[in-house]
């Protein structure tokens, strides 16, 4: 783990490690296994250890961040140990179908020269406009021994030089800042977020963005740090077009209470942040958070997230920007109702065009169960909130959530999730021209799950046209060890699960995953993650779908 990176580390992995509690942490999962996948839109290729990475790395590896531009072009991005036993960053493309060798990102040595801890860096978070055109973010440790945050980009197939990101050198003068996310809306034109500390050691909220190809300088985002008298982030953003994009996440005020916040950029230029309008009337007991941010087209965006109510009942909420004007904020339609016990959050939020959204979470019941929800914005208008269809009748363990979605077009969607803790499993439901059907159990995870003692979970999905998504996740095989899982769909339709080509040759040590899973438009997608050699290192793969 890098320096100082707890909270950015647990960021990263939750997604993953929701259904890995008790296993210890080292770069990866300890005691996960083989992974999984299914055929039903074309076959998947043989899982292979990044090429070159085994060259690169002498203690533990791993992919973090896939993304693809077109089908058969993605990249993918980690981290490796080198001989010094120290973390370094890394990249990996595929052109026509065909994984690169793994290359450090360049010019990363150079800044990443640590203290006396000595370096640490990784790739966070990765995002592919096109084929060959990608940018990434992420961290690394300098000659000081402080965190910075750097960004590269990937112009025609050629990665660029890795820069510290452009004037948050002089934010970051308590030593610690990180690129949680990258979202790039063309070739060359991307934004990032996260945060760093100033000079009082207070934690704060960054943007910056690329034009044409050149990064300009890192701000704070305008008006954040009047608000904020304590930690501040932003955790998600979201480009609906070239320099028109928007970040959301949460702050701290002088009372210690939290708040969530969004912040737009328009032809390039970052507006003032506002505390999300209506959200502070709401949020009675100051613990508030925007997670999820999506654009469907420039100045058309969604937010959703979390508050607290005066008797400290948690709630969902979601909020949409149109022509660039934030609305007010509304708890979720419907959800009230349903949210008997006083615990509701939504987890994900995604825009199929403007003003048609979906939002999903998770809210308990009157007997005190966890129940996944979903609700859709139609039009630039919010229905009710619905119990998932058909989850009932799977919740037989009465504790399920929506963890992820993705939206391909306007009324088209697809939710996943976990439910019936301990022994359940994990769920996908779609969204079919604006009517959701019935959520079904991931074909082949309950046969794959064998384990009595811990559930499996589906951690994303990933959409590249209607009725065209995959799914990875976790589960735990009869010595509850986990494996990982990668299932897609094919014009709505759900293949079985089985074991991935080539991992199980891989896996000497008995522990893998599918970390990342990302989809083309209109075309097929890729998915990474770890799994142990024979010495009981762990090694990054990369595996595509053909066909």
């Amino acid at each position: 783990m890098a320096a100082g990176l707890g909270w950015e580390w647990a960021w990263r992995m939750s997604r993953i490690m929701t259904w890995c509690t008790g296993l210890a942490l080292v770069g990866a999962v300890a005691g996960c296994g083989q992974a999984a996948a299914v055929r039903p839109a074309g076959s998947w290729g043989r899982a292979i250890e990044v090429p070159g990475l085994g060259a690169l790395n002498k203690g533990n590896a791993a992919v973090f961040s896939v993304s693809c531009g077109l089908a058969g072009s993605c990249a993918a991005g980690g981290y490796y140990t080198d001989g010094d036993r120290h973390q370094q960053g890394f990249v990996a493309a595929e052109r026509n179908g065909r994984w690169g060798t793994a290359i450090k990102v360049p010019g990363l040595a150079a800044l990443n020269k640590g203290g006396a801890s000595g370096p640490d860096a990784e790739i966070g978070s990765v995002s592919c406009a096109s084929a060959g055109n990608c940018a990434v973010g992420g961290s690394y440790t300098d000659q000081l021994g402080q965190g910075q945050a750097f960004v590269a980009t990937e112009r025609y197939g050629r990665w660029g030089m890795a820069t510290g990101v452009p004037g948050l050198g002089a934010l970051n003068a308590g030593g610690h800042a990180y690129v949680y996310q990258v979202s790039c809306a063309s070739a060359g034109n991307c934004a990032a977020g996260g945060d760093y500390r100033d000079g009082g050691h207070h934690q704060q909220g960054f943007v910056v963005s690329e034009k044409n190809g050149v990064w300009g300088h890192a701000i704070e985002v305008p008006g954040l740090g009047a608000l904020n008298a304590g930690a501040a982030r932003v955790s998600s953003v979201s480009c609906g077009s070239a320099g028109n994009c928007m970040a959301g996440g949460d702050y701290t005020d002088g009372d210690g209470s939290g708040h969530g916040f969004v912040v737009s950029e328009k032809n390039g230029v970052w507006g003032q942040v506002i505390g999300v309008p209506g959200l502070g009337a709401r949020n009675k007991s100051g613990d508030a958070a925007v997670s999820s941010v999506s654009c469907g087209s420039a100045g058309n965006c969604m937010a959703g997230g979390d508050y607290t109510d005066g008797d400290g009942s948690g709630h969902g909420f979601v909020v949409s920007e149109k022509n660039g004007v934030w609305g007010q904020v509304i708890g979720v339609p419907g959800l009230g109702a349903r949210n008997k016990s006083g615990d509701a959050a939504v987890s994900s939020v995604s825009c199929g065009s403007a003003g048609n959204c979906m939002a999903g979470g998770d809210y308990t019941d009157g007997g005190g169960s966890g129940q996944g929800f979903v609700v859709s914005e139609k039009n630039g208008v919010w229905g009710q909130a619905i119990k998932v269809p058909g989850l009932g009748a799977l919740n037989a363990g009465f504790n399920a959530a929506v963890d992820s979605v993705s939206c391909a077009s306007a009324g088209n969607c697809t939710a996943s999730g976990d439910y019936g803790e301990p022994y359940g499993s994990g769920f996908v439901v779609s969204e079919k021209n604006g009517i959701w059907g019935r959520a079904i159990e991931v074909p082949g995870l309950g046969a794959l799950h064998k384990s009595r003692q811990e559930f499996p979970g589906v951690v994303l999905v990933s959409c590249g046209s209607p009725g065209n998504c995959a799914v990875g996740g976790l589960y735990a095989n009869g010595g509850g060890n986990y494996q990982g899982f990668i299932a897609v769909a094919k014009n709505g339709v759900w293949g079985r699960a089985i074991e991935m080509p080539g991992l199980a040759a891989l896996n000497k040590d008995g522990g893998a995953y599918v970390s990342e899973v990302s989809c083309a438009p209109a075309g097929s997608c890729a998915a990474g993650g770890l799994y142990q050699d024979r010495r009981g290192h762990y090694q990054g793969f990369v595996v595509s779908q053909t066909g």
